[in-house]
């Protein structure tokens, strides 16, 4: 094989690793620009979707919202005057066993709450020991 071919490879082969490195640079820069966001825009998919259901099967919006102020407040009373955010609706047959899950996001912290509705109150979930 002729030595021209073989310098022509050996850069070719270079160029190819070079490129390689730089776009698993660039990648690695370009998703930690944008992670945050993503996962920010996610949530609030997350947090509309939670609330669509909420509404679509005629829950009261004031009733849940109070009942998790409430139930925070009792667990965590620094959280006092934050607001919760719905996050996960389990609507199941009857109206005995619904829940809701809501969350506050305070100093980098996720505070959760389930709500059992019973009838037309709902309450905190108090796990059995």
């Amino acid at each position: 094989m002729p030595t021209w071919l073989i310098v022509v490879i050996v850069v070719l082969l270079v160029l190819v690793i070079v490129l390689a490195i730089a776009g698993d640079v660039w990648n690695r820069r370009h998703r930690a620009r944008t992670d945050a966001e993503l996962l920010a825009r996610v949530q609030a998919a997350d947090h509309a979707l939670a609330d669509a259901v909420a509404a679509d099967h005629g829950w009261d919006r004031a009733v849940l919202e109070a009942a998790a102020r409430e139930a925070f407040v009792r667990q965590h009373p620094a959280l006092a005057g934050l607001d919760p955010v719905l996050v996960l609706v389990d609507d199941r047959p009857g109206t005995d066993e619904d829940r809701a899950v809501f969350e506050i996001v305070e100093g980098g912290r996720r505070h959760a709450i389930t709500l059992l509705r019973s009838g037309d109150v709902w309450a905190p979930d108090v796990p059995s020991a």
